[in-house]
Order: structure tokens, then sequence, then C-alpha cells
């Protein structure tokens, strides 16, 4: 042991780091370092807004798409097969759109596109699966009532994957946001603001955002959108073995609250097939959107309607008005009574001085000081809002109540007339089941 320290020594001593003591030098060494830390940080913020991660919609008109026509055409060429297939897919589609019956010639002049699904060539055959997709303008003269207008806001969509315990949206390129950007919403009452996932996208919509409930953070972000609202589509994957059936468990969520609106299953038998199961998983969500519209669920939420510029939902803005003005008309009424004890004492005062009076009597009624009390309460969603307020107003003892500041999703303030001190209020909120914490004459509240 001895001689292996020995021998050691010069080893030691060559790679020895010199360190050098100076102050300036130390100066230097940490502005140094400062800048590559900076340097190392702005690679990685630059390395989450690059690169191949985004999916443009392939289909953002609002055309009519019908998609799943199988054809199976034999032809002289390869060539001639396939316009034959096309042709008849026109067709069926037109078909299943719901339109009268009209020539192939006329038919083809409100076609848009061909969306090849998949398609197998050969030297007299021509297998595929297409989508036809039908221009609006042209289409909606023969297709009455498919040509509706939407009926919904603009709706901020959020495809959400989960595979192998992995949360994704746009950070990088999946199946799931691949089949939503090529969903075409000309048929659907559900005004889709779908992102492309370029850019700042993959910071601004993460899975993180998705359970956030401050309406300041879902407000900055739809603003950036245009949107009014917020609706999420889920999917967990899970493999059963490599190369074998895929399952997916779908999800459709709505609002900051991220409501369920309704959850399924669907099953892919090989990983081929695994596209196809996302593109009828997209139509199915679509449907559950579309009866949570008509079933008057998908309603903007009215807390996010609140912007940088003061403006407030009519309907928050009147519940403000309505306690403002319950205030104000019990604080009146307080003024006047007081007022009325007082000029009652000032001519008794006087009939004392002018001529003798009897002696006065102690009577059981007092004057009571009513005291404006700060109370902060969580508002995490509208039905705790609400149920805050009616608590507040039926302590007994309290005079009137204002909403001074609405946050939902986060801590809301009332101003509150009450008829003794904070201590008293604090004693009634208790006996109702109230979590209250004091601080002088502030009010913190809970359930």
């Amino acid at each position: 042991m001895h001689t292996h320290t020995q021998s050691s020594r010069p080893f030691r001593k060559a790679f020895q780091i010199p360190v050098f003591r100076g102050s300036g030098f130390a100066r230097y060494g940490a502005a140094l370092l400062a800048i590559v830390l900076l340097g190392g940080a702005y690679a990685i913020s630059l390395a989450q807004v690059t690169g191949d991660r985004g999916i443009a919609p392939t289909a953002p008109s609002a055309d009519f798409e019908i998609r799943g026509i199988e054809v199976d055409v034999t032809a002289s060429s390869a060539e001639e097969a396939r316009q034959t297939g096309w042709r008849q897919a026109q067709r069926e589609a037109w078909a299943k759109a719901g339109g009268p019956k009209l020539p192939d010639g006329q038919i083809a002049g409100l076609v848009s596109s061909i969306v090849i699904q998949r398609e197998q060539l050969g030297p007299k055959r021509y297998i595929a699966t297409l989508g036809v997709i039908f221009d609006r303008q042209r289409a909606g003269q023969y297709l009455g009532g498919r040509a509706r207008a939407r009926s919904s806001a603009p709706m901020l969509l959020v495809p959400v994957t989960v595979n192998a315990g992995t949360y994704t949206t746009f950070e990088v390129r999946n199946p799931w946001q691949r089949a939503w950007a090529g969903f075409n919403p000309g048929g659907s009452r559900i005004d889709y603001v779908r992102p492309s996932g370029a850019g700042g996208d993959s910071l601004l919509i993460n899975f993180g955002q998705t359970g956030r409930r401050s309406r300041t953070w879902w407000r900055s972000t739809l603003d950036q959108y245009s949107s009014a609202d917020i609706l999420v589509a889920a999917v967990r994957l899970e493999h059963q073995f490599p190369g074998g059936p895929i399952t997916g468990a779908f999800t459709a969520r709505y609002g900051p609250d991220s409501r369920v609106l309704e959850s399924f299953t669907m099953t892919a038998q090989e990983p081929a097939m695994l596209d196809e199961m996302l593109d009828k998983a997209v139509v199915r969500m679509d449907t559950i959107f579309e009866a949570a519209l008509a079933d008057g669920k998908l309603r903007p939420d009215p807390t996010l309607r609140i912007g940088g510029s003061g403006e407030v939902d009519p309907a928050l803005q009147r519940l403000i008005e309505i306690g403002q003005a319950i205030q104000s008309r019990e604080a009146a009424n307080a003024e006047a009574a007081t007022t009325g004890v007082g000029e009652a004492s000032g001519e008794a005062g006087q009939s004392s001085t002018a001529s003798p009076a009897p002696p006065a009597i102690d009577t059981p009624q007092q004057r009571v000081t009513v005291r404006n009390i700060t109370v902060q309460f969580a508002s995490p969603d509208a039905a705790s809002f609400d149920a805050a307020l009616t608590g507040v107003r039926a302590v007994e003892g309290v005079r009137s109540f204002g909403v001074t500041s609405t946050a939902m999703g986060g801590t809301s303030v009332m101003s509150v007339a009450y008829g003794g001190t904070a201590e008293e209020l604090a004693a009634a909120l208790r006996s109702r089941g109230f979590t209250v914490r004091q601080n002088g004459s502030t009010l913190a509240i809970s359930r």
C-alpha cells in the first residue's frame, strides 16, 4: 500500500489543476461561467421551439369531406384504372353526402381534391381507399341542410398523447396530432382552432397547461389563438407486445376545469392499422363534441372573457352591480337609522335643559356598530364562487356585501358590512362550516 502511494505521486502532480487565488481571476471566471450558463439556457430554449415538430392542418377549409370510399377497378392500363377508380369514388361520395343525382362531369366540377388514404397499383388494376372533398360554395346549393353554418364559438383543440408513460402534445410529431391535422371540419358544427405545433406552440400548449385551473393562464393562451374556450382530445396508447395489437383509450374533455364529456376505447390489430384507428377516433371525438354542443355543455366559460382591458362578462358584471347596489342600500338605511337616533337624543337634551325631566331609564336597545370587513374566499369554479356568496350572505348580522375582485381558479375578495367585530364574523362563519383564518380585519375562508 505504501509503495503504491509513492508511485502515484508523480502521476497526481502531473495532472494537478492549478488554482489562481487572485480576486481578478475569480471575477473573470464568474463572468465567463455566467456567459456559458446563459448560452446553455438559450440553446435549450431554442431547442424547444425549433426542429420538425409542426404538422399544419391539411384540410383547414370549410369544405365537405367524405372518407373511407373503397374502390377496386380493372382497366386496360394502370392510369386508366386509376382514373376510373377516382370517378367511382366521386359518385359514391356524392351519394353519401346526400346530393342529388348528377352526371359524372358535373360531380367532378364540385370536387376540390381527392385524398389518397391507401392505394395499390397494378399493371391493369387499381385498389384504393379514398377521400373526396367537395367545395362548400359550389356543392352547398345541392347539399342543402349540410351547408349549415357552424354554431359553436372558436374552440382551441389540444391533442394529448400518452404513450409509454410519456405525455406529449406538440413536443414531437405523433400520429394523434397527424390525425387531427388531416381531419376536415367542414361538415362539423364545431369551430376548431388547430395549432400546427410549430414555433412556440409546444411551449404555450403542453400537457401541463391542460391541468391548470388558473383563468389568467388560460386567458393569455386563448388570446394568442383567438379562441373562446378549450377542447382536449386525449388518447392513451397501450401496446400488448411489439408488432401486436394497440389499444387506444380516448377521452374528450372540455373547458379550463377539464370536464370529461365521454370516453371510449378502440383497438388496432397491428401497428400498420394505427393511423386508420386514430382517423376513426377523430370522427367519433367530433361527434361527441357536437352532441355536447347540442346539449348546451359547450358554452364558453364566462370567466375566460375578462380581458386585459378590464372588460367583464355581462353576467359577472351584473352580479357585481347587484352586490354593490345591496351594499349601498344597506349603508344608507344604517346611516338613516343612526341619524334618527341622534336627532331624538338632541331633542331630549334640549327639553331637559328647559325644564326638569324625569330620570333616564336604561333600555335594552343599543346602537350596533357596522364594520366593513374584507373576506377572501377560494373560488376554483363558478359553483364554489356562488356557494361562498350564499354562505356569507346567510350569516346573521351581515347587512350587505359586494364582490370587489373576481378570480376564478384563484382567490376572490368581497367586502362585507357586518354588525359586529371581525372576530364575531369569523366565529359565525366557522359555525356554518367554513375554515377561517384571520389577520386583523381581513378574513380568509374556504370549505
